[in-house]
């Protein structure tokens, strides 16, 4: 059996190679940041549109409307309501499980005679 040899040239990488890797590693690790900033700070865009829609409509005291703040059991209702409403558009299937033998149990793709070491012996 023939035995390959995996050798590590690190004279074949040149500048051009390196620069492109680690551009192309600080824009994901850039991208990365910034969905991770966004979504800790999603809260706050929220809670900015519902204010400016509350200017908008002018239909509470300049009170309430510094104290407008979404809570987290608030978004946790809305979002149940939503997902009771969504899956009630779905039809009621049945959920029948049927377990039947197959009488022919042989298969090719089980077979052990077309294996990789059966193959390499050729080379």
């Amino acid at each position: 059996m023939k035995t390959l040899a995996i050798t590590f040239d690190l004279s074949l990488i040149d500048h051009y190679t390196l620069v492109i890797a680690i551009a192309g590693y600080c824009i994901v690790l850039a991208a990365l940041a910034f969905i991770a900033y966004f979504f800790t700070r999603l809260h706050s865009l929220q809670d900015f549109l519902t204010k400016r829609r509350m200017v908008v409509q002018e239909s509470i005291s300049k009170e309430q409307k510094s104290k407008v703040v979404m809570t987290g059991e608030e978004n946790a209702a809305i979002a149940a309501a939503l997902f009771l409403f969504f899956s009630e558009l779905h039809d009621e299937e049945k959920y029948v499980m049927t377990i039947r033998k197959v009488s022919k149990t042989y298969s090719p793709w089980s077979s052990k005679i077309y294996g990789i070491w059966n193959t390499m012996k050729h080379w």
